[in-house]
């Protein structure tokens, strides 16, 4: 950082002479610097804007490198160990020690409280007023991984980075493609292949006309596979991507468990951490960018306000000085002197 200090005025002015910034304005006695070509003052307009350009230039590198060095952590903190704004979930996770069966890996830090956890095991869930046995009996290992999926969805303090304000404008958010594991896919879809469903989007058009869910008219129940042909499929259609399938596999730190083991420590910790600084690094490499065009534009403006060049000296009269960074020549002192 020690080439990014700032210079004190008359190392940036250095062709004001012994006066210093203050001395350029005010007059070596106080009063105005005579403004005749040849004299003391000549020229002040233009070498006062070449002036003001290079004090913006010295705050430009400063600022630049405070961007660079500085980690801006501060924002990434705000999408971890959070709760959605929903009816269900708390308004800050923290201890839950009556979680039910499903939910109980979240025990120690959970956004859901254990009357939620209850009622997300009920045949009719009153948290949705939904039955997942809309076409009959449901496989128990297949309704096994729904009750995890409610469970991660109403519980989990690790889904900052993809929570988002609803589509209809209206109150409340939702999570978006948050990337689960390629196995938590595979096997969800595997264990629900000799299932019945009649839809591939369970967010809505269901039949409800009876106070739960049936399913519409003309949609026939089929097995999973009719309607979701690959383990992508059924995680990111079933709910409107709330979920992405995605390729990284458990333990690579770089997608989420939608279950782990409740003696364990919760893997989801580290990944939303991940994306939590990937998310604030983007953001912060466009505020950068802002930033940059802002001071570019200023110290345009100061450029074509206060042109760098004076008028040609009279004769007898000591030519240009060097450009302000490199400091005046010895003979420019000595002329000055």
């Amino acid at each position: 950082m020690d080439a990014l200090e700032l210079a004190p005025p008359g190392a940036l002015c250095p062709h004001l002479g012994g006066w210093g910034v203050e001395g350029a304005i005010n007059g070596q006695d106080g009063s105005l610097p005579s403004l005749e070509v040849g004299g003391s003052g000549s020229c002040f307009e233009s070498r006062r804007g070449s002036c003001l350009q290079s004090a913006m230039e010295r705050w430009w590198q400063l600022l630049l490198g405070l961007w660079t060095v500085t980690p801006p952590t501060w924002a990434g903190d705000e999408l971890l160990n959070v709760c959605m704004n929903t009816k269900h979930h708390k308004q800050e996770p923290g201890p839950e020690d009556k979680l039910y069966e499903e939910c109980l890996p979240w025990q120690d830090n959970a956004c859901c409280t254990a009357g939620t956890s209850w009622e997300a095991h009920l045949d009719v869930s009153l948290l949705y007023n939904f039955s997942l046995l809309h076409c009959g009996v449901m496989m128990p290992g297949c309704e096994k991984h729904f009750l995890q999926a409610v469970c991660f969805y109403e519980c989990s303090p690790n889904l900052g980075p993809w929570i988002r304000k609803m589509d209809s404008g209206g109150p409340g958010e939702r999570i978006l493609d948050a990337p689960l594991c390629q196995e938590d896919c595979e096997q969800w879809w595997e264990d629900c292949r000799t299932s019945y469903t009649c839809k591939s989007n369970w967010h809505g058009s269901w039949d409800r006309s009876g106070g739960k869910n049936r399913c519409p008219a003309r949609a026939v129940c089929r097995p999973f596979p009719h309607y979701f042909p690959t383990p992508a499929d059924l995680c990111e259609k079933i709910w409107s991507r709330s979920f992405k399938a995605s390729p990284e596999h458990r333990g690579s730190g770089q997608c989420l468990q939608k279950w782990f083991e409740p003696a364990k420590c919760n893997p989801n910790v580290a990944v939303a951490r991940l994306f939590a600084s990937t998310a604030l690094s983007w953001e912060a490499s466009y505020m950068l960018m802002a930033f940059s065009l802002l001071l570019s534009f200023l110290s345009q403006s100061l450029f074509f306000s206060h042109p760098q060049s004076c008028a040609p000296p009279a004769v007898g009269q000591a030519g240009p000085q060097q450009p302000p960074f490199l400091g005046p020549s010895n003979g420019a002192a000595q002329a000055g002197g």
